[in-house]
């Protein structure tokens, strides 16, 4: 079974919180959904980069998924960026503007949504590359 990780989640998916505010920068123009948005990001960034990286614990955890038919620890890893993905996407398109309904400015982009998604997917995986060269406390 693999081992229980508590830091390097939250260093990871501060790392991808903090990201996604850069990519906010860009896309957003609404200083306020910016603000609001970008601590909803990093929260969000770290619990789904603790699911993904302690998928085992999860599923030893979550005792309903493991009736979940096909969900394997991969399946579960992709569902995650995915749902991260969509949730991203949504969250930031959910406030509308005043000036005919439409979100300009108020939204990141898919693309920036689905590079979140996937950093969240590949966080278990860059971890053992990046996890020597940290600090010792860190590890």
């Amino acid at each position: 079974m693999a081992e229980f990780m508590l830091l390097p989640p939250i260093i990871l998916g501060l790392v991808i919180g903090i990201y996604e505010i850069i990519l906010l920068h860009r896309d957003v123009t609404i200083p306020t959904h910016r603000f609001g948005h970008g601590v909803h990001a990093i929260v969000f960034a770290i619990i789904a980069t603790f699911a993904t990286m302690n998928t085992p614990w999860v599923f030893n955890n979550v005792t309903f998924l493991q009736g979940v038919p096909y969900l394997t620890p991969l399946v579960f890893q992709i569902a995650v960026g995915l749902i991260a993905m969509l949730k991203i996407h949504g969250v930031s398109a959910a406030i509308k503007t005043s000036v005919g309904g439409i979100s300009l400015g108020l939204r990141e982009t898919w693309f920036h949504s689905a590079l979140i998604g996937a950093l969240i997917v590949a966080a278990p995986y860059v971890w053992p590359l990046i996890g020597p060269v940290m600090p010792e406390w860190a590890k």
